[in-house]
């Protein structure tokens, strides 16, 4: 778990890492941290990191349930 989060997942798939994290702001509310690690063709780690705070959270899970509905179809 990332020293800084309250809750934290990771996932592997192939060359790339993800870590799903809830973590705390400085004024205090809740927000998820998603990263991704990717290690490139030429072994060049990559890093990205979206947060999403707690008032748009429920929006994004909407968002990524539609998406996954339609990937998996």
């Amino acid at each position: 778990m990332a020293d800084d989060a309250l809750f934290s997942s990771m996932l592997r798939a192939g060359r790339t890492t993800y870590f799903i994290d809830v973590k705390e702001a400085k004024n205090g509310k809740k927000y998820l941290a998603i990263t991704e690690t990717r290690i490139d063709a030429s072994d060049k780690k990559s890093r990205s990191v979206i947060r999403i705070f707690s008032e748009s959270v429920a929006s994004f899970q909407q968002a990524v349930n539609e998406a996954a509905t339609v990937v998996n179809q």
